[in-house]
C-alpha cells in the first residue's frame, strides 16, 4: 500500500517521495520548506549506486523531505532564533549560532538531522497516519527471495528498500540504560518491603484427613495407620522444620446397615487422640462388594477444615455404589443416586475443589480405577497436575481429559493452573503397609508445596500456572483442538452440571470461577497451528526499543572467566550488563495462549527466522519496564548458574530462555484482542515439545539444579519452580536471602522459598555427583556443610552459549559454529540455528566514510540485531571509535539488486 504523502508547499522542488514498492508517489515537501533552497537532483551516476530509504521517526510530523546522497551544505539560520528542525529520531532543537556555515564544519549537525548514511537518497519522515502501511506480507517475502540467493552474489550489492530506521547512537543507547536503570532504582525504592516470615509455617500448617474403609478386608490396613500414625505425625513435622501445625481427623464408612457405619474424629493435632480412635475401628461388614463411599466423603466435608493446606488420605479396597463408578458384577444400588441418602458424587467432589482440598488416592487394587477416573474428571477441570498410575486401566483416558482441559489451545480452563486448583493423584499401596508412611507423608509435603504458591499467588494479586507473576501457560507448540478433545470436555461438564456457554464454545461457566483471580479476563486465542512459512501471516509490526543481557563467557576449565561472571552476578545486578536497540518485530495480532495477565504470541524480530514469542499484557500498562527488566536479570542469573552446573554435573544439559524487554514506539495496523501494544512487553525463543513441570521430585537433573545454586551461592540464591520443554527452562522463581535482591519478582520467597525446595527435595544421584554437602535437616539448626572449591576437572568439555543475545542457547564447544573468515564474528560462538542465519540475513552496503573512492563492504543485519546494535554505514577499515552507530537497518526490508 501506498503511504500518504503531504500536498507540496509553495514553491517546492520536485523531489520526490518513494512508496512500499520502491517507485514515485510524486512531488514531495520540498527541503526548501524547512532548510532553505532545495538541494539539486540526485545526477543519475549517484542514483544507480543508491536506493530510496524510508525512515521512520518516533515522533508524529507531517511532513516529508527529499535529500540527495551528497546533502548540500547547511543552510544559514538566523541568529535571532532558535529553530526546530527534524532529524532522523524526531525534533532537534538547535540553538542560535550552533548551525556552521561550512560542509565540512557541519558533519555533527548534519548527524543530528539524520544525513547520516550515502545510502540514502531520500528519506521520508511519514506522518503519524502513515505509520500503519508497513506490510508484513512485503517482509515475509523479502526474507524468503533473500533465503534463496535472489537479489545478491558478486556483481550484485543488495541495498534496503524500505523500512530503514536510525537506530539509537552509542550515546542515545547508553542513555537509555542509564534511564532504565534510574527506574529500576526508584521501583526498587518504592516497592514496600516484602516480609515473608510465617509464610512457610502458615502455608504448610495442614489439615490432614484420613478417609479410611473399614469393610471386613481392610483390617491390615487399620493396623498399619495406627502402628504407623506416630512416625508419621514426626516425619511431617521435620520435614517442615518443626515449624507448621498439624491437625489430623478421621472419618471412617462402611456399608449402609453396617454397626458402626459412619465414624469421624475431628481435627485435632493431638497424635495420641488420633492413633487412640484408630485403635478403635473395627474391621467389618461390607454387604456387598461396593461401600458407602459417599457418606463418608460428606462426612469428611462436614469437618473443621481450618488450615491453608489441606488433603484427604483416602485407603480403600473397594469402589462407591453406582455402576457408573465400577465394573463389578454384584451392586446393591446400581443407579445414580439410588442409596439411602441418595447422594451423586459429583456435587460431593466440586465442594472439596471448592474448598481447595488436595486428595490423594492410596490405590490397593484395580476395582477403584473408574472411581479414580471419574474423581480425575472432577478435579482436572480445574488443575493440570491431577494424574492416574500407569497401571490403572483408565489412565489414557485421563491424558486425553487433561489434554482436552489443559492442552494447547484449549482455552481459559488452562489458566487456572496448577496454583490456585486443588489435585487428585493416585499412588500404589498395594499390600506393601509399609509404604503408607512415605506416600503420606509425601501428598502432605505436596500439598504444602501447592498451597505455598496459592497464597503468594493471592498476595501478589495475580494467579499464574507458573512461576513468574505475570506469566503464562507456557508456550507449548500447537495441537489441534480435536473433535474428540472438545467432545471429551462437553462429556465431563455435563457428568459435573457444567456447561459450555452459548456465545463462546471453549469457555466455561465454571462455577469455580467465583473465587477467580484478579486477572483482566480472557481473550479470544487462535487454535490454527503457526504458519511460520505463509508471507503475511504474522500481521502485526511493531517498533519497538529493545533491552537485553549479554550471554556469559565460555566455562572452561579453571582458571573460568564464567566463574568469575557467576560469582559478580550473584553480587551484584550491575554485574548483568543491560543492552539496547531499535527492534522491528512481526507478530501475529492474536494471541495463541494465555495467562492471568498476558498473553502469547507468535513472533519474528525483522532480521531473522528464529521463531519467538511476545508476552503482552492484557491491558495497557501491566507492568512497567523495571519489573520486567527484574524477571530478565533473573533469567540471565539463572542462565549463569545453568552453564556451570552442567559442566559440573555431566548430566543431560539444562538451559534457560532468554528474555529480551521490549518498550513499544509504535504498531501497524492488524492488532487484535489482547494485543497490549500500549505496554512493555518481552521477548522469548518460542519453546517446541513437550512442556514439563519438574515439581516436587520429577527430574532428577532439574531438583539437583535447584540444589546446586544454593550450595554453589553458599545460601544466598535458590532457584526453583523448574518447568519447561526437553531441558530449555522459563519462568523460574529465585529465592534470595537478601530481601532487596530481586525485590520486584512476586515469586521471591526469601529465606522462605528455601524452606519450600528442602521441604520436599530428597538428594538424588546427580546431586552426589556433584558432591552437594548442604542438605534440609540443617535447615532447622542454621548451619551448613557447602563444597569449599568449584574449579573444574580438566577433562571437561568447554560450555558456550550462542552469541545472539535473543538465544544465549547453551551448547558445547564441540557443539557450537564459529566462523574462520574475516567475518566480523570470527571466533564467535553460535549455535546451530543461529550460525546460518549470519549469511541469510547478510547484504552489501555503501561505505559512508568521506574521502576515500566509493566503495562496497559486506555486513549482516542479523549479527547487528543479534549484538543489539545498529547495523554501521561505515565499512571496518573506516569505522573510527567515535563513530555513532549511525543507521539501524531493523525494519521489514524488501532487497533490490541494482546492476
Amino acid at each position: 500500500m501506498a503511504s500518504t504523502n503531504p500536498a507540496p508547499a509553495s514553491g517546492s522542488g520536485s523531489g520526490e517521495t518513494y512508496n512500499d514498492n520502491g517507485t514515485a508517489n510524486g512531488p514531495a515537501l520540498a527541503a526548501s520548506s524547512l532548510f532553505g533552497p532545495p538541494p539539486p537532483p540526485p545526477s543519475s551516476s549517484s542514483l544507480s549506486s543508491s536506493r530510496s530509504i524510508s525512515a521512520h521517526s518516533d515522533r508524529s510530523t507531517s511532513s516529508s523531505i527529499t535529500l540527495t546522497s551528497n546533502p548540500p551544505a547547511p543552510p544559514s539560520i538566523p541568529s535571532s532564533a532558535s529553530t526546530s528542525t527534524l532529524g532522523s529520531g524526531g525534533i532537534v532543537h538547535v540553538s542560535p549560532g550552533e548551525v556552521p556555515t561550512s560542509r565540512n564544519g557541519g558533519s555533527s549537525w548534519y548527524r543530528r538531522l539524520g544525513f547520516r548514511s550515502r545510502l540514502a537518497s531520500a528519506i521520508r519522515l511519514p506522518s503519524h497516519s502513515s505509520r500503519s502501511t508497513l506490510s508484513s506480507a512485503d517482509s515475509e517475502n523479502a526474507q524468503e527471495r533473500h533465503q534463496r540467493g535472489q537479489g545478491s552474489g558478486p556483481g550484485r550489492p543488495v541495498y534496503l528498500g524500505q523500512e530503514t530506521t536510525a537506530g539509537p547512537s552509542a550515546i542515545e543507547a547508553e542513555l537509555r540504560v542509564a534511564q532504565l536503570k534510574e527506574e529500576s532504582v526508584s521501583a526498587n525504592a518504592a516497592a514496600p518491603a516484602r516480609s515473608t516470615d510465617g509464610l512457610f509455617a502458615a502455608a504448610c500448617s495442614t489439615d490432614l484427613l484420613f478417609l479410611i474403609d473399614t469393610t471386613g478386608s481392610m483390617g491390615s490396613y487399620i493396623d498399619a495407620a495406627k502402628n504407623q500414625m506416630k512416625s508419621i505425625v514426626d516425619d511431617i513435622t521435620d520435614a517442615f522444620f518443626k515449624e507448621a501445625d498439624l491437625r489430623i481427623g478421621v472419618v471412617s464408612y462402611k456399608d449402609h446397615g453396617d454397626a458402626g457405619h459412619l465414624q469421624h474424629l475431628d481435627f485435632t493435632g493431638d497424635a495420641d487422640q488420633v492413633r487412640a480412635f484408630i485403635a478403635d475401628l473395627r474391621a467389618s461388614g461390607g454387604n456387598d462388594l461396593p461401600e458407602d463411599v459417599l457418606g463418608g466423603l460428606r462426612q469428611a466435608l462436614n469437618l473443621s477444615w481450618t488450615h491453608q493446606s489441606r488433603l484427604i488420605i483416602h485407603i480403600t479396597d473397594a469402589p462407591p455404589h453406582g455402576r457408573h463408578l465400577h465394573d463389578l458384577d454384584s451392586d446393591t444400588y446400581p443407579r445414580a443416586g439410588a442409596e439411602p441418602h441418595h447422594l451423586t458424587h459429583e456435587p460431593l467432589l466440586k465442594q472439596l475443589v471448592r474448598l481447595n482440598i488436595n486428595y490423594a488416592l492410596l490405590r490397593i487394587n484395580s476395582s477403584t480405577d473408574r472411581m479414580a477416573y471419574n474423581w480425575l474428571q472432577a478435579y482436572a477441570v480445574a488443575s493440570p497436575d491431577c494424574k492416574l498410575l500407569p497401571t490403572n486401566r483408565f489412565h489414557a483416558q485421563a491424558a486425553e481429559v487433561s489434554e482436552a482441559f489443559h492442552g494447547a489451545g484449549a482455552g481459559p480452563g488452562r489458566r487456572r493452573g496448577g496454583i490456585k486448583a486443588p489435585q487428585f493423584e493416585e499412588n500404589e499401596l498395594g499390600t506393601a503397609y509399609s509404604a503408607l508412611r512415605h506416600l503420606v507423608v509425601k501428598s502432605v509435603t505436596t500439598s504444602a508445596s501447592r498451597t505455598a504458591s496459592r497464597i503468594m499467588s493471592m498476595s501478589s494479586g495475580t494467579v499464574s500456572p507458573s512461576s513468574s507473576s505475570s506469566s503464562l501457560t507456557a508456550p507449548v507448540p500447537y495441537k489441534p483442538v480435536t473433535a474428540a478433545a472438545r467432545a471429551t470436555k462437553a462429556k465431563v461438564l455435563r457428568k459435573l452440571g457444567l456447561e459450555l456457554t452459548a456465545i463462546k464454545e471453549d469457555n466455561l461457566l465454571n462455577e469455580l470461577d467465583e473465587e477467580d483471580d484478579n486477572g483482566d479476563g480472557d481473550v479470544a486465542v487462535e487454535t490454527a497451528p503457526p504458519r511460520w512459512a505463509v508471507p503475511g501471516w504474522l500481521n502485526t509490526t511493531l517498533r519497538v526499543e529493545a533491552f537485553s543481557t549479554a550471554p556469559p563467557p565460555a566455562l572452561a576449565p579453571a582458571p573460568a572467566p564464567a566463574t568469575l561472571t557467576l560469582d559478580a552476578m550473584m553480587d551484584s545486578d550491575a554485574a548483568i550488563a543491560i543492552t539496547t536497540t531499535d527492534l522491528t518485530l512481526h507478530k501475529r495480532s492474536q494471541p495463541f495462549a494465555q495467562g492471568a495477565m498476558r498473553t502469547a504470541s507468535y513472533a519474528r524480530t525483522a532480521a531473522s527466522t528464529s521463531r519467538l514469542v511476545v508476552k503482552s499484557f492484557k491491558r495497557d500498562g501491566g507492568k512497567a519496564l523495571a519489573h520486567l527488566a527484574d524477571d530478565m536479570r533473573v533469567q540471565a542469573l539463572c542462565k549463569a548458574f545453568a552453564l556451570e552446573f552442567n559442566a559440573f554435573s555431566g548430566s543431560p544439559p539444562l538451559d534457560f530462555v532468554v528474555a529480551t524487554c521490549l518498550k513499544p514506539k509504535f504498531a501497524s495496523s492488524g492488532s487484535g484482542s489482547g494485543s497490549g501494544e500500549g505496554g512493555c512487553m518481552s521477548l522469548e525463543p518460542f519453546l517446541e515439545g513437550a512442556y514439563v513441570k519438574y515439581n516436587n521430585n520429577s527430574g532428577y537433573a532439574a531438583q539437583a539444579f535447584s540444589h546446586f545454586t544454593f550450595e554453589r551461592s553458599r545460601g544466598r540464591f535458590l532457584v526453583a519452580d523448574l518447568q519447561g520443554v526437553g531441558g530449555v527452562l522459563t519462568d523460574p522463581a529465585v529465592h534470595t536471602r537478601d530481601r532487596e535482591r530481586f525485590k520486584l519478582a512476586d515469586t521471591n520467597l526469601g529465606e522462605a522459598g528455601f524452606k519450600f525446595f528442602f521441604a520436599t527435595h530428597a538428594c538424588n544421584a546427580v546431586c552426589a555427583r556433584l558432591g552437594l554437602k548442604s542438605e534440609g535437616g540443617m535447615m532447622a539448626v542454621g548451619e551448613w556443610a557447602w563444597r569449599e572449591s568449584w574449579e573444574l576437572p580438566a577433562d571437561r568439555e568447554v560450555m558456550v552459549c550462542c552469541a545472539n543475545k535473543m538465544c544465549g542457547r547453551i551448547v558445547t564447544e564441540g557443539e557450537a559454529r564459529r566462523a574462520e573468515g574475516e567475518e566480523e564474528w570470527k571466533g564467535w560462538s553460535w549455535c546451530q540455528t543461529c550460525w546460518p542465519q549470519l549469511a541469510a540475513f547478510a547484504v552489501k552496503a555503501a561505505c559512508a566514510a568521506e574521502g576515500p573512492p566509493p566503495h562496497e563492504f559486506d555486513v549482516s543485519r542479523f549479527f547487528y540485531e543479534s549484538q543489539a546494535q545498529t547495523v554501521p554505514d561505515k565499512c571496518p577499515q573506516h569505522r573510527g571509535s567515535n563513530d555513532d552507530v549511525q543507521l539501524g537497518y531493523d525494519g521489514a526490508v524488501s532487497f533490490q539488486a541494482l546492476d
